[in-house]
């Protein structure tokens, strides 16, 4: 237990830098893009010490399959309630540009934000590892050179996965993005917890390009290319499909609905009601 303590401590030290640089950042709204620069560390950092307990734990420190699922529920749940609107994931920057809400500029530097704290929040898990406070860690740093790849099949099918993954997850995203916290936040942790689960033996569905990049593109077995088409590829084209499929057509390109018809009958006093 003493190595689940240690990692508990880190999670804990994580969120706590995570929210003191969100606070004084909701003053100045033209500098979110630095909070999307904290969420993104956060997640990133807390999702390397998950994935150190996944490899190293069950055998280092007893930690089976149940207790990591356990953790990156709580992990994808505390990173919700905490970041809020600001979720550390590109494709949501991407999204939001699509659908009208983001200037090409604020998306740009959102973009780059969750790439650069992806990087810190390598450097700070590495720095983390090298302390070696409990053998789980002792025996991460010794495998750090050759970490295993989260991309387990040929980069076809790694492409396919991850683009229903995020299809699924992006049009959940979508129907629930209006919805209270209290209800988006869970459903939103219970689903990438899910489909993590049921996609480990092919690509961890990360649905997030800046989390795996962090996450597995440094490790061998694939070229910067077949990671970038099965993470960074894939996310992006199973959001514009669920955008797609959600809306009718992309705001940001097209103005007319291309699935869905849509009639407008005139009530009594000249008011528009739009009817599907």
């Amino acid at each position: 237990m003493s190595g689940l303590n240690a990692s508990l401590g880190y999670f804990l030290a994580c969120v706590i830098l995570a929210a003191s640089l969100r606070t004084p950042l909701k003053r100045w709204p033209r500098l979110a893009f630095l909070s999307e620069l904290s969420s993104s560390f956060m997640l990133v950092a807390c999702r390397l010490e998950v994935q150190t307990i996944v490899e190293v734990g069950e055998w280092a420190g007893g930690l089976g399959p149940d207790v990591t699922l356990t953790i990156l529920a709580a992990v994808l749940l505390v990173h919700g309630a905490v970041c809020g609107d600001h979720s550390g994931n590109p494709s949501v920057s991407v999204l939001r540009f699509l659908q009208l809400d983001a200037a090409p500029l604020a998306t740009v530097l959102a973009v780059a934000s969750h790439f650069l704290g992806a990087y810190l929040a390598m450097l700070a898990a590495q720095y983390y590892w090298n302390l070696e406070l409990t053998d789980m860690h002792m025996i991460k740093n010794l495998m750090a050179r050759e970490c295993s790849t989260s991309l387990l099949v040929s980069p076809v099918q790694g492409f396919f996965t991850e683009g229903v993954c995020a299809l699924l997850f992006y049009l959940a995203h979508l129907f629930l993005r209006r919805r209270t916290a209290l209800i988006r936040v869970p459903v939103g942790a219970v689903l990438l917890t899910f489909l993590s689960h049921i996609a480990k033996g092919y690509t961890s569905s990360y649905v997030n390009p800046s989390l795996a990049y962090g996450l597995t593109f440094h490790c061998s077995g694939f070229t910067f290319a077949e990671y970038a088409l099965v993470y960074w590829l894939a996310p992006i084209t199973g959001m514009i499909m669920a955008l797609l499929l959600y809306m009718g057509h992309i705001p940001r390109i097209f103005a007319k609905n291309l699935l869905y018809k849509t009639r407008f009958r005139v009530r009594k006093g000249g008011e528009k009601e739009r009817k599907k």
